[in-house]
């Protein structure tokens, strides 16, 4: 389907348009794997051409916007499913399970993450005292709020940019200000604005998470992390558990598995390898909980991954 058939969605009717010219340029890029760095600052394009099974992804501070297609994103207990009429805003880094719903060769699912420039958030929130435009619902790092044409138009800005790579240097930073005008002054602005700004609750949980990021490997003494966040043990759990939907010691759990997986993929470490590498002392649980994870022992589950990639309808 050309981008001039683009299926029209109640919800999203009002960003058609936009979204039109936006899958035309990404329909005639050289597409060689599903994910295409675009040479933007933080800017990555993913086309899809078949549903997917869940896999596992670690989501940095970033926007995401589908131009085509449905996603599903599990954090912990919460499901959040969206399509174009939605945009996914991720405050920190989130270990999550996702699953492409819609997608097909016909009708290729077509997305686009921005990774988030917190310096830059942050220069704006105390140069311009941004306000959101309705109250903050929820504690959860992660939310999906409404994809409005603006957002789109200034995707198709910087989409637009790869035409013109001399331009990069000087519009790219101002395009990504926009960006963040917007979701700070939209319906999900308090989540970046809490994340932002030093002192709050929110600060103390993002800086738990910064450490349990860097130290993953080593043992988790949870009194030591509830002093980096400066809070009670008590109250660290509550509010880690709000924003991540997930304990510190789960969170700790998902990070390891993920880059053991990692290890496995790129490396081609072997479990018991990789186990170690990660900070497990026993490869006995690491296959246990591996599994738990991702549905299939560790070797077993890196070789379908392997296959999948070699297959055709999968690139």
């Amino acid at each position: 389907m050309k981008a001039s058939e683009l299926k029209d969605r109640p919800a999203s009717a009002h960003t058609l348009p936009v979204r039109r010219r936006i899958l035309a340029d990404c329909e005639r890029l050289a597409w060689h794997s599903p994910a295409l760095e675009t040479g933007i600052p933080g800017l990555t394009l993913y086309r899809v051409t078949e549903p997917s099974a869940p896999f596992s992804s670690i989501y940095e501070p970033s926007v995401s916007l589908i131009i085509r297609g449905r996603k599903q994103v599990v954090v912990g207990a919460a499901v959040l499913d969206y399509d174009e009429s939605n945009f996914l805003l991720t405050a920190i880094d989130l270990p999550t399970t996702v699953r492409i719903l819609d997608a097909s060769d016909a009708e290729p699912y077509y997305a686009a993450l921005l990774r988030l420039d917190l310096e830059c958030l942050r220069r704006l929130i105390v140069q311009h005292d941004v306000r959101a435009s309705a109250p903050q619902r929820g504690d959860m790092a992660i939310a999906v709020g409404t994809a409005t044409t603006g957002l789109f138009d200034a995707l198709a800005r910087l989409i637009g940019l790869m035409d013109t790579p001399r331009d990069l240097p000087f519009l790219a930073a101002h395009i990504h200000e926009e960006i963040l005008y917007r979701l700070l002054s939209g319906e999900q602005g308090e989540h970046l604005r809490r994340i932002a700004l030093s002192g709050t609750q929110t600060n103390r949980v993002a800086a738990a998470i910064s450490w349990l990021k860097q130290n993953y490997m080593a043992p988790l003494r949870v009194e030591q992390l509830a002093g980096i966040a400066r809070m009670g043990v008590s109250t660290l759990h509550h509010h880690f558990r709000a924003m991540t939907a997930m304990s510190p010691l789960q969170y700790q759990k998902h990070l390891r598995l993920h880059h053991a997986r990692e290890l496995m993929l790129s490396e081609a470490a072997d479990a018991a390898t990789a186990a170690f590498r990660v900070g497990y002392e026993s490869p006995t649980q690491f296959n246990r909980e591996y599994r738990r994870m991702f549905g299939a022992p560790p070797m077993r589950h890196i070789k379908s991954i392997q296959q999948q990639a070699d297959s055709p309808a999968r690139r």
